[in-house]
């Protein structure tokens, strides 16, 4: 409940006013009989109409106070918020290659960092339509585009590096495979955040021919390289004696081709990142998530309903009340 007119409310201020200036002139008006003795009279007592005799007065102050109510228009309001979201499309694409594993991305590997700074870009995203692709030497979709963020960060927390699909690095069969799940949105911004830590060496699409693809549809590519180039340590796994799993390192060189991810991005309108260290692929993703904001318009719509018309019938219904009580019930006679 509202008060579309509170200014109203001052008339109570003048109402006040004149119902002690009335008190007053009562009391000096209060007419008077002299008489030696009033035994005789005390024994009459006082009638009921002597009891109702002030009575029309208060209801006619009454009535005013209710009309002073609906004249401050008391309203219920009644508001509707229209949102108007425009989503953005977004297809994640990550490298599940043995290189994944390198422990350099303290305190995790690459693949269980990349998973972890995922997962909170997902939990941030509001309305937006997000897919996973994961490759190696080929290319497959865990999750197509989908606002089932749950069902995404369920399959997302169970990617492992595989040796079910092709080993190597197939950057291109990636892109096409990730462009082929976006290109038919309707999204005003259809977006592909590419991670990978190594160089195009398997595949049957070359990453040009993914580029001109993804640049055909318009699709926009953030490029990230994962981890130090250079030589590093790949853990894995001996079994032991009573089946315990002992864990052994072997050398491996990792680079990551700046050159091609970069021509990725600019071609396409979007950024390339290096992303070394934990804490510095968290800022890639913070960086992202700057750059593509979801859309999101509100518009508020308010009605109002009147609810004066009770207060005023009430003041209609005390000021009849008090006439009737005046004409037929305390009417003073000469």
């Amino acid at each position: 409940m509202r008060w579309h007119s509170t200014w109203a409310f001052l008339l109570y201020i003048l109402l006040m006013l004149v119902a002690v200036f009335c008190f007053l002139q009562r009391k000096s008006k209060t007419a008077s009989l002299v008489f030696s003795n009033i035994d005789a009279i005390k024994k009459i007592g006082r009638s009921f109409r002597v009891y109702l005799s002030q009575l029309p007065t208060f209801l006619k102050f009454l009535s005013l106070v209710f009309a002073i109510l609906a004249l401050a228009r008391p309203q219920e309001s009644d508001t509707k918020i229209k949102k108007n979201v425009e989503g953005i499309d977004i297809v994640i694409a990550l490298d599940v290659s043995d290189s994944m594993l390198i422990e350099d991305m303290k305190p995790n590997n690459r693949l269980e960092s990349s998973k972890e700074t995922i997962k909170k870009f997902i939990n941030g995203r509001v309305s937006d339509k997000i897919g996973l692709v994961v490759f190696s030497g080929e290319s497959y979709t865990r999750v197509p585009l989908t606002l089932d963020y749950q069902l995404l960060l369920k399959s997302l927390s169970e990617v492992q590096t595989t040796r079910n699909i092709k080993m190597g690095t197939a950057i291109g069969v990636a892109l096409a495979n990730s462009v082929a799940r976006i290109k038919d949105s309707t999204a005003k911004s259809r977006v592909i955040i590419f991670l990978t830590d190594g160089e195009n060496n398997s595949g049957t699409i070359d990453p040009i021919t993914a580029l001109d693809i993804a640049k055909g549809y318009g699709v926009k590519i953030y490029s990230i390289g994962m981890g130090v180039d250079g030589q590093a340590q790949l853990p894995y796994y001996l079994n032991g004696p009573g089946g315990r799993k002992i864990k052994r390192y072997r050398p491996m060189h990792s680079k990551v081709n700046e050159e091609l991810l970069t021509r990725l991005a600019n071609e396409t309108g979007g950024k390339f990142y290096r992303a070394t260290t934990s804490k510095a692929l968290e800022e890639v993703f913070s960086d992202i998530d700057t750059l593509e904001k979801t859309k999101i318009e509100m518009n508020t719509f308010t009605r109002y309903t009147e609810h004066f018309e009770k207060f005023l019938w009430i003041a209609a219904l005390l000021y009849l009340l008090a006439t009737f009580l005046n004409v037929f019930v305390v009417r003073r006679f000469p």
